[in-house]
């Protein structure tokens, strides 16, 4: 039972929820100091997963064209406009309602304001952090074939927090973020049986080094230091492990 991709997807709508509820009761000082630690958190996540590279050349290439094509494909901007569609529809669904309380109507005007620019930069984190991130697909393929989800359930505790301190601003959108957080790490739980075992551990640790440079770089935009293309850059994931098994068994022949 997928225990662990459950946990994660739930944590991640029940902190929405709690985030959006809660939101005008928090203040603004708080929650950006916590999402400051939220940030060193996931750049020490980052940190640990890029320590266990393996293959330095085939990570750093993986990044660099697996970026060039997300920029190439407009990746972000594709993520930034469904993470508006999501609003939108969320806002019209509210306001839809006939007999909506004032808790309702102002939740919508939340969502609504949501669309603002920064908001939306701040959108596109939540979506790659909590569905993107090397700990978490990484997580997901492990539980899929061994059965062990401690990666999955740490990384509960973050999100739960990370998405209530998200909600404070975007609203019960947050919680929306947990239906495409489930599809995709059920997929690759479900999938685990196919790609594990025609993975070696180099291109295992080199994925996870990949999903770490990720995490560092979202880090880097939770704490506002630098606004990195984190969405654009997800495709580096899709070719580290290839790209890991051909520098070690063609490149690296031919090289010694």
């Amino acid at each position: 039972m997928p225990i662990g991709v459950i946990t994660n997807a739930l944590v991640v709508a029940v902190g929405g929820i709690v985030g959006a509820l809660a939101g005008d009761k928090i203040s603004n000082a708080f929650k950006e100091n916590l999402n400051t630690v939220f940030g060193a958190c996931a750049m020490a996540m980052g940190i640990s997963s890029i320590v266990l590279m393996e293959n330095m050349p085939a990570v750093v290439f993986s990044v660099i064209v697996g970026t060039s094509i997300g920029l190439a494909m407009h990746l972000g901007q594709r993520i930034d406009r469904a993470g508006l569609m999501m609003q939108k529809g969320i806002s019209r669904a509210l306001s839809g309602l006939q007999r909506a309380g004032k808790e309702q109507q102002e939740l919508a005007g939340k969502i609504s304001a949501a669309g603002s620019a920064d908001n939306s930069a701040v959108l596109v984190t939540a979506l790659v952090l909590f569905c993107a991130s090397g700990t978490g697909i990484y997580g997901s393929i492990v539980a899929g074939m061994t059965g062990d989800h401690s990666i999955l359930l740490a990384k509960s505790i973050l999100d739960f927090a990370t998405a209530l301190i998200f909600a404070c601003s975007l609203g019960i959108v947050v919680s929306l973020i947990a239906v495409p957080q489930f599809l995709i790490f059920m997929a690759l739980y479900l999938l685990a049986g196919m790609i594990y075992p025609l993975c070696t551990p180099a291109m295992i640790n080199d994925f996870k080094a990949s999903g770490g440079i990720l995490l560092l770089a979202t880090g880097f935009r939770m704490i506002k230091v630098k606004e990195f293309p984190v969405a654009d850059m997800i495709p580096a994931m899709v070719l580290a492990m290839p790209v890991s098994y051909l520098w070690t068994n063609y490149i690296l022949p031919l090289m010694g």
